[in-house]
């Protein structure tokens, strides 16, 4: 049986470039959002008041696959015991690929992505930066 290696100083590199872009994205994607909602349900109150409604409100819930990604990419980049392997940080490079590409379904993520890239500049530009560090 052969061990699993820890995943080269390059892959984790990448990943952590990825990471981070995924996180600017996932800031932009939530700014937008909350635009989006406060014209129709009014001003959110408080960062307590928009953290309840990310946590909480249907509205929001889409952005949930992204959260996830930024999460256990963390957890990756932070493990020790035992090391991520190169296979592990791979595999989060190509869950990030294929969730923020275009599905041939019409799954609920990528119709409410899709639209925030087409409304907001900002998202398009962040968008476009991360599919050019994942090829």
């Amino acid at each position: 049986m052969e061990l699993p290696t820890a995943a080269s100083d390059a892959v984790r590199q990448k990943l952590k470039e990825v990471r981070g872009t995924l996180l600017n994205l996932h800031k932009a994607l939530l700014d937008s959002e909350r635009a989006s909602y406060e014209l129709i349900h009014g001003n959110v109150g408080s960062p307590a008041a928009f953290l309840q409604l990310l946590i909480n409100d249907p509205w929001f819930a889409w952005l949930r696959p992204v959260t996830t990604l930024v999460v256990q990419m963390d957890e990756a980049l932070a493990a020790k015991n035992p090391p991520k392997t190169e296979r592990d940080f791979a595999q989060l490079l190509e869950d990030t690929r294929a969730l923020l590409s275009p599905s041939r379904e019409a799954n609920d993520f990528w119709k409410h992505y899709s639209g925030a890239v087409q409304r907001d500049p900002g998202v398009a530009v962040l968008h476009d930066q991360m599919e050019k560090q994942l090829t």
